[in-house]
């Protein structure tokens, strides 16, 4: 059981937003674990028809992650100023069980461009309101972060936003604490 688990939007090697999710995953306070969803890719389409007692099973391997975990703390690139389909589609999967239902959230907004991803973080908002998730607002962050901000280890380097970082699954773990 993690106590917070990573969702990326990205499927992209070398994401930004990967990046940004696990600088924040190896910031998380003492004894607190951390894991991070690895299956995007996987999941099958969403359909309607197969969100019953026999899911898929790369869709049950979700809602079990999600189950388990204590919050959730995501980030996603934007496309066409909305929410990439693959990010969309393992929200679609997590609906029908619930396993959102009073979960804590929190995510990462790492975009420079001009627009910041408004459109994909607005449309995250109210998708993860109709999950009846917990929107733990000082865990939602807009902290941009340029490609020379990763090091060749993958993770952010400037410490300005590493402390928002640290600071943002602080209060993701503290909002899970208080349930």
């Amino acid at each position: 059981m993690a106590d917070v688990l990573l969702v990326c939007g990205s499927v992209r090697a070398g994401s930004s937003n990967a990046a940004v999710l696990r600088t924040a995953g190896l910031l998380a306070p003492d004894g607190i674990e951390v894991s991070e969803y690895d299956e995007l890719a996987a999941l099958p389409h969403f359909n309607p028809d197969d969100d019953g007692d026999r899911l898929p099973a790369a869709a049950a391997r979700l809602r079990r992650q999600l189950g388990e975990a204590g919050g959730l703390l995501f980030s996603t690139p934007e496309y066409a100023g909305a929410l990439p389909g693959s990010l969309k589609n393992l929200l679609d999967w997590s609906i029908g069980g619930g396993e959102m239902s009073g979960k804590p959230v929190g995510w990462v907004n790492c975009s420079w461009a001009a627009t910041g991803a408004a459109g994909a973080y607005a449309e995250l908002r109210t998708v993860l309101s109709y999950a009846d998730a917990l929107i733990v607002e000082p865990a939602c962050l807009q902290v941009p972060v340029t490609r020379a901000e990763i090091g060749p280890d993958g993770l952010v380097t400037d410490p300005a936003t590493r402390d928002r970082l640290a600071a943002a699954v602080a209060a993701l773990v503290t909002a899970g604490r208080r349930d």
